[in-house]
Formats: structure tokens, sequence, C-alpha cells
């Protein structure tokens, strides 16, 4: 509904409304709530929350004037909309309201403060002079249906042993499709987490989603594979990812995560003069954290084969990497089939430039083998049959 009251209004933007929605849900437990002043210095220096690693205190701090002035006039007890593109999505109870330095949460969140980092850049816009806490209630649809889904999900198939995945699949290629299998061989259900970030870089979900539903629904066994939304703000920044991954993952009745090694939240850290790992970091969280090796394409193994498991050197290697990949399709070719599968390619591709050649059923006619019928085909359908034109090797 559109906001009529102008005092005690706090303005949101998206990334903070999807996080307090996370937590309302209960899918960073045991971060519950907003934390008070005295709980933020505890978490800062212990690096623990309620017996469980946590990276950084939980705190609601909106930048700007209007929200700065606001907070400086709140008093205990005080009721405060809380709104979000002019809309109200909540309110929130004052219990108190506290300082705080925006280059030290920096540094919690990335480990550093430095505004050449991408992630320091975006961030610090958004990063106000004092927090808030107390209790409050969000509308956010989407996290609590994908709650709700999964956890239907995993009754309907009374799965004992659920896996996780999280994945950008920006776009979903034949390394993906492996890691998803070998989760299905060691699990009665996977839940894939597909990211859903708040930019505009790279695919949109929606193609991403579409084609991910596609690999699943043709080729995968049926009820072995969910995908829910994961809306990965900033608060997934650094090796701070797999640990909030890990926390949402449990928090949605998932058993195990599993990992890529080559993933980039997976290496050492420095924490209190200490060398630490994710491992070290997940210990607490009550979820087994797998890994898995890096898969490449080996010419002289001629199929996909682990690095570990591959007597060939490098040079012999076809790397998955996905943003080469999607500089393919943003042309607006399509990726070798041994990069990525053709059914998966031309879904994207027919979704990316639909309505892309004239006379398309004439060109269908003109250059594929048929059946002597004539039928009707799509943009789809034209790719999966071009690509089959390319595997075509008897003349070369």
């Amino acid at each position: 509904m559109a906001s009529s009251k102008r005092n005690n209004q706090l303005h949101i933007d998206a990334e903070a409304l999807s996080t307090m929605a996370l937590v309302q849900e209960g899918l960073i437990s045991p971060v519950t709530k907003l934390m008070n002043e005295k709980e933020a210095i505890a978490l800062r220096e212990s690096k623990m929350y309620k017996g469980v690693s946590f990276p950084f205190p939980f705190l609601l701090t909106p930048s700007g004037t209007k929200n700065e002035t606001c907070l400086k006039s709140l008093k205990k007890g005080d009721v405060v909309e809380l709104v979000h593109q002019k809309n109200v999505v909540g309110e929130l109870t004052v219990d108190e309201t506290f300082p705080i330095d925006p280059s030290d949460r920096l540094k919690c969140i990335y480990g550093t403060d430095d505004e050449t980092h991408p992630g320091v850049q975006s961030t610090i816009k958004r990063l106000g002079n004092m927090a808030v806490t107390g209790d409050y209630h969000v509308d956010y649809p989407l996290i609590t249906a994908s709650k709700k889904m999964v956890a239907d999900k995993i009754k309907e198939t009374d799965a004992k042993n659920v896996s996780a995945l999280v994945l950008a699949a920006n776009p979903l290629n034949r390394a993906h499709e492996r890691m998803i299998r070998q989760a299905i061989d060691q699990s009665d259900l996977v839940v894939i987490f597909l990211l859903k970030p708040f930019t505009t870089m790279g695919l949109r979900y929606d193609v991403r989603y579409d084609s991910l539903l596609t690999f699943i629904e043709s080729f995968l066994p049926a009820n072995k594979v969910i995908i829910a939304p994961l809306e990965n703000s900033y608060i997934f920044a650094g090796y701070n990812e797999l640990i909030l991954d890990a926390l949402v993952a449990k928090n949605y009745g998932c058993h195990n995560l599993i990992i890529g090694k080559n993933h980039a939240g997976l290496g050492l850290f420095y924490d209190h003069d200490k060398l630490n790992s994710v491992f070290d970091a997940t210990k607490d969280i009550e979820i087994n954290v797998k890994t898995v090796e890096q898969y490449v394409y080996c010419n002289k193994c001629r199929t996909l084969v682990s690095t570990k498991a591959c007597p060939h050197g490098q040079h012999h290697h076809i790397h998955y990497h996905s943003a080469s990949i999607l500089k393919l399709i943003n042309a607006g070719m399509m990726p070798p089939s041994v990069l990525m599968r053709r059914e998966v390619s031309a879904n994207i591709l027919s979704t990316l430039f639909p309505e892309r050649f004239d006379h398309l059923q004439e060109l269908y006619d003109a250059l594929m083998p048929n059946d002597g019928l004539m039928e009707e085909h799509s943009e789809e359908d034209f790719y999966k049959k071009l690509m089959g034109l390319y595997q075509t090797t008897s003349l070369t």
C-alpha cells in the first residue's frame, strides 16, 4: 500500500528488506533479530553469536538525510514505518539507537574499507552512521513462499538426506551439471539455491531459472531436485558467503552443503591472528560441508574429468569459465556442446534474441532434415537442430 504517513519513517532499499525477511523467517538462525549495541560489540570481538560462528553484527543502518533525522528523533517504544519505494513494507518498535563506524562495518564485511574495492564501492553508499534495533515485521512474499516450497518438497519426498548447492548458473554449463548429478547420487533431495543478485550484471534471473529448469525436467530423475531463489545481498561477501550459505541451507532443512574446491570463498583467512578456513567457521552450524573437485574437459580423455583424476597437463584441458561462455551467448553464438548442453543454450538464446530470424520456418525447412511433414518450429527448435549440424563431422 502507498504510504500517507510522513513521520517516523525509515526508507530501506531492496537489499535491507530482503535480508530482514531472511532473518524474520529464521533462515539465518541463530540470528533472529536486529542486534543491540552490546550484542554488536560482543560479536565483533568474538565472531560468535549464541555459540555459532557469525561474521559480523546484524544491524539496520539506513543512509540518507531523512533517515538520519528520523533516527535521531526516535525513543524507546516508538513505532516506525519501514518504507521501500514509497510503499510501507513493515514496521519496527524501537528498543534503542546507537552510533556506528561505517568504516569499521565495511572491514567486518569485506575485510577492507578501501573504496576501490567493488563491494565497498556499492555498500558505502547505503551505510548510515546510526543503527536502530527492536522487534520488527516486514512483508516479503518471495522468501516466505520459498521457505514453504522447500519444506513441502522435503515432506512430500520424505527426504532424510537433503543436499544444497548454491549456484549462479550464469550460465549453466556442463561442470554445473556434473556437480548436480553427483549431489543427487549422494542425496534423497537436492535443493539448488539459485542466486538472485541485486544487480543487472550477467543473465537475468528468469533466464537462468528457465535454463536450469529445462535441464532438470529433461535430464534428471523426477522429484530429486528443487530450485529456490536466494537473493544474495551485500552480507554474502568474501568468506562470509560460505558461512551464510551454510546457515541458510541448514535452516531450510538441508543436511549437506556441496561446494566446488575452486570456490572463491573457500580459501584461508586470518581472524584474531589465527589462520582459519571456512570449515573452522562452519563447524558449529551443524551442516556437513562437502567439496567436489574442479571439472574440466580433457581432449585426451575426451570426456569431463576432475583435475585430480586426469593424468594429462593443463594444456589439454578446456575450463568451464562462466564469464567467457557468457561472452559467446551475449554475442548471439551457441557455445559448443562440450561447454553447454544444446537444449540449455537454445533455451537461453531464444529468450535473449526473440524473433531473430526472418522467415524462420522457411530457413528451418531449407537447412534441416525432416520427416516430409509440414510442422511449425520455434526458434528454440532451430537452435537445437543447428547445433546438430555443427556436430556433423563426416565431412571434416
